[in-house]
């Protein structure tokens, strides 16, 4: 029993260096390439699991060949565009310019109910507000919409405001620790969030979530 704890462990470290090599991806934006490899790794991870007899390497080295294939791979679609059409395949356009391409969904045996699932995922509850509709290399469909059922923006409403130069606020402490990694981008230290505490008469570990923007405008929730 120690054994198949101790080599599941080593297993999943060594699954999760492999996926964290290959790239950060959520399963629903995977080419079919990267999920055929995703798949062949889980399966080969449960054999030394399931069957002690099975060396340990048996499933480390097949993990780490697919992974360097699909790096490999990776880097050769990086550079050609022929091969990335090859391993990945081409969007394609399934409505255009407010028409159904029923040929086009034929083909990428895409179905009515998968559309519009897909559009209401968008959003989009009438086909008649989309005037394109582009179904990606992961299966995922993007939605452009009629110009009539588009959200008014402030440039079509001639709207003009000096532009924003905070940009998004960053966590800079998360549950009781300062998230050193981005403080250089938003031209702020340490000192200064401990400062800002200290007013408040806080230290980082009794601060559950801090949030700041470049204009050091922050937002403090105290831990419970």
């Amino acid at each position: 029993m120690i054994i198949i704890f101790f080599r599941a462990i080593l297993l999943y470290i060594v699954v999760i260096f492999g996926i964290r090599v290959m790239g950060k991806r959520q399963l629903g934006e995977l080419q079919p390439a990267e999920l055929v490899i995703t798949i062949l790794i889980s399966n080969i991870a449960t054999l030394p699991i399931e069957d002690t007899d099975i060396p340990l390497l048996g499933g480390i080295v097949p993990i780490m060949t697919l992974v360097s294939f699909e790096v490999i791979m990776s880097a050769i679609s990086l550079k050609s565009r022929r091969a990335r059409r090859i391993i990945s395949g081409n969007p394609r356009v399934v409505i255009r310019d407010g028409k159904l391409d029923q040929q086009e969904m034929q083909n990428l045996r895409f179905s009515v109910d998968d559309l519009m699932g897909q559009l209401r995922q968008n959003g989009i509850f009438d086909i008649c507000d989309v005037d394109c509709a582009i179904v990606e290399t992961t299966g995922q469909l993007t939605v452009y919409k009629r110009f009539a059922a588009q959200e008014a923006t402030a440039q079509m409403l001639g709207i003009k405001q000096k532009e924003n130069m905070s940009g998004p606020p960053f966590i800079v402490v998360n549950d009781g620790d300062i998230v050193t990694e981005v403080l250089e981008s938003m031209g702020i230290d340490e000192e200064w969030i401990k400062s800002v505490l200290k007013e408040k008469k806080l230290v980082p570990q009794q601060v559950f979530l801090m949030t700041c923007d470049r204009n050091k405008q922050y937002y403090i929730v105290e831990r419970e």
